[in-house]
């Protein structure tokens, strides 16, 4: 068998060539799952007369967010096989066969059988996936280098093509055809991304193709006795209804702050971590705070505001109505614009840009401006909003996105301690997976009856935590010990 030959030294564009391939391969992830995930709440809440499943509207979006958390809590599971068993560059593999398993199931099994298949090997591929294409990008630039805020960024890119044609092609498919061949869609398109990955595969290298930290062979039958519990006890809770559609949103949030909390204590006494990893790991505690708050108003993008683009936007475009989940695909445009500035901006000012904590605060700053300018939009009826008032206040959505997203995948991967890259990586999504899950417990209290208050307070809570974060960003970047 031959080597794989050590491609370090080969770039794109100034940066590694393994950028390409991982670029690709999160494309078509993003592509599948944002183009499932933004007509998932409207086939729960829809009547079956319009081909949905009939739930309770605040129900069904409660739950789009808790899904939304499960997928990003399922990164630890990812972080972990990377680590422990088969390396990041398999991980990434293996977990987007599990993805396309699972777009496949949504489309061809009905009702909510389909719909409890097909999320759980969602989640499961994409929190493989996911932590592991991130963390694997991050190992191809050295520690400090000065580029990498530019390549994450580029690679964001990749995530944001994907986002923005997802929901178009799925929302055109739905609307023609029904949900299951949106869903069908999303599964072709993830099929692409693994023949894409297959075939420049090469192009990574060595990089990941080793665990970190092997699992020993002893190990083996007690991890397989811990799975077959973790198991019997899901399914015990199911049947006991213990956890139930409507409860899963708090439930999924008390088990990734827990998940969080021990995460964290695991990184700041295990012996392997360094004194300085560990200065770096108590740094990143802000920063994940900050995350959260900065995901819990993002992601309603699929709870509140896909509501709020069925009921109250005015979707005519020149006397045709485009599909409500096409506000899924509106922000991106403005990412794939704005995020080549970005990338150049970064590696041009090199040292000299904004600190990472200086950028989280911003970034959570200008989500909190973005829900206040729906504050002025309050207070009509029906499906009055413009469309073209919505796209321009996405536009602060984006550039809130670009300060803090990519700049905290990266700085997630430099403040890594040495044996738990992947984990750390795995670490950063649960901060996204907190958010996330906080959008579909918040968009309960949604109420287009209610928008002044809704908007408003929820901008302000932001706006104030941002503050808060640029009040300690000299802090924060002291314990980052020496990553900028």
């Amino acid at each position: 068998m031959s080597e794989v030959p050590d491609v370090a030294e080969r770039t794109f564009f100034g940066h590694p060539i393994g950028l390409v391939n991982l670029f690709g391969v999160e494309l078509w992830e993003r592509f599948s799952f944002y183009g499932m995930l933004t007509i998932l709440g409207y086939y729960l809440y829809y009547s079956a007369t319009d081909g949905g499943l009939g739930m309770d509207q605040d129900v069904a979006v409660g739950l789009v967010g808790a899904y939304g958390g499960l997928v990003y809590l399922s990164t630890i599971i990812g972080g972990w096989v990377s680590d422990r068993l088969i390396g990041m560059e398999r991980t990434v593999f293996y977990g987007g066969v599990v993805v396309m398993a699972g777009h496949i199931a949504l489309a061809l099994i009905p009702g909510l059988t389909g719909v409890g298949v097909g999320l759980v090997l969602v989640a499961l591929g994409s929190g493989a996936l996911k932590s592991n294409a991130s963390a694997l990008l991050g190992t191809l630039y050295p520690k400090g280098d000065p580029r990498v805020d530019g390549g994450f960024t580029l690679f964001y890119l990749g995530i944001n093509l994907g986002a923005f044609v997802g929901p178009l092609i799925t929302g055109l498919l739905q609307e023609e055809w029904g949900f299951h061949a949106g869903f069908g869609a999303a599964a072709v398109g993830m099929a692409l991304g693994l023949i894409q990955y297959v075939a420049f595969r090469r192009n990574l290298g060595t990089a990941g193709r080793r665990p970190a930290d092997p699992l020993p062979r002893s190990a083996y039958g007690p991890l397989a006795a811990v799975v077959l519990a973790a198991i019997l006890v899901i399914v015990l809770v199911l049947v006991t209804g213990l956890v139930t559609v409507d409860n899963l949103p708090d439930v999924t949030t008390a088990l990734i702050v827990v998940a969080a909390v021990a995460y964290f204590a695991v990184l700041l006494t295990n012996r392997r971590v360094s004194t300085v990893e560990r200065s770096r790991v108590r740094a990143f505690v802000p920063l994940f705070l900050a995350n959260v708050v900065f995901w819990a108003l993002f992601q309603q993008i699929f709870t509140v505001l896909a509501v709020y683009s069925d009921e109250r936007m005015n979707w005519n475009i020149f006397g045709w109505t485009a599909p409500s989940n096409w506000i899924g695909s509106v922000e991106p445009v403005w990412i794939i614009a704005l995020s080549p500035l970005f990338a150049a901006l970064w590696t041009t000012l090199g040292t000299r840009a904004p600190s990472t904590p200086r950028k989280f605060a911003l970034g959570v700053i200008g989500m909190g401006t973005a829900f206040l300018l729906f504050v002025p939009l309050a207070g009509s009826t029906g499906r009055s909003v413009p469309a073209l008032a919505v796209l321009f206040i996405m536009a602060v959505f984006a550039v809130s996105e670009l300060l803090i997203s990519p700049i905290g995948l990266a700085v997630s991967t430099q403040l890594a301690p040495e044996h738990f890259r992947a984990q750390m990586m795995a670490l950063y999504f649960l901060s996204i997976a907190l958010g996330t899950t906080l959008s579909g417990v918040l968009a309960r209290f949604y109420s287009p009856d209610d928008e002044f208050a809704y908007f408003g307070i929820t901008g302000l809570v932001a706006i104030a935590a941002g503050v808060v974060i640029a009040g300690l960003s000299s802090w924060i970047s002291r314990y980052m010990a020496g990553v900028h």
